[in-house]
Formats: C-alpha cells, structure tokens, sequence
C-alpha cells in the first residue's frame, strides 16, 4: 500500500502560482470583482431561488458575519469595487478619539 497521490493541475493554462493568483485577485477588474464580490444567501432564499450565493448590489439586505460588528445587518448603500468594500446604513467605522471616518 504505497501508493503516492500526485497532485496534478487539471488546467494547463491557468497557473497554479500564489504570488500570480494574488495578483489577478487583487488587480482584477470590475466585471471580474462583481463576481469575486458575492455574498451568501439566506437559507430560506437559498431553497426559495436554488442558488447558494449572489453578487451584493446596492440596496440588498445584509447580515455581517465577521469583525466587530458581526450579527449586525442593514441595507448596502454602496459596493465599492475598487477598494474592494461594501457600506452598510447604520455601520460606521470609528478612528480611536471616537470621531467616524
């Protein structure tokens, strides 16, 4: 039973370098990064629209998962693609005297 599983790519034109992977994530258009940019759905949309996930548009209900602000949700008042960034109503991010930015 000593079989060795070689890992081999399945696609011969798409690299399989980190460094490269990183930099076609991060320099990516935006046609590209609306689909990068999804979110997923809720379970009773997800049964309702047999899709598990969708890009965020501008006036989607939304439920934050991560960070401080995880459980929070509102509605998106922006998605800015090119910092790679949604706004949420009522979120703010606070500098350390306090005052938002």
């Amino acid at each position: 039973n000593n079989i060795i599983y070689n890992k081999m790519k399945t696609h011969t034109e798409v690299t399989s370098s980190r460094r490269k992977c990183r930099k076609a994530h991060f320099s990516a258009p935006s046609h590209v990064k609306y689909t990068l940019m999804s979110a997923h759905l809720s379970k009773d949309l997800r049964e309702k629209h047999s899709i598990r996930s969708l890009p965020i548009r501008k006036g989607d209900e939304v439920k934050i998962t991560r960070g401080v602000h995880k459980g929070t949700s509102g509605k998106v008042t922006t998605v800015y693609r090119k910092r790679n960034c949604v706004y949420v109503e009522k979120i703010m991010k606070n500098k350390a005297n306090g005052t938002p930015y």
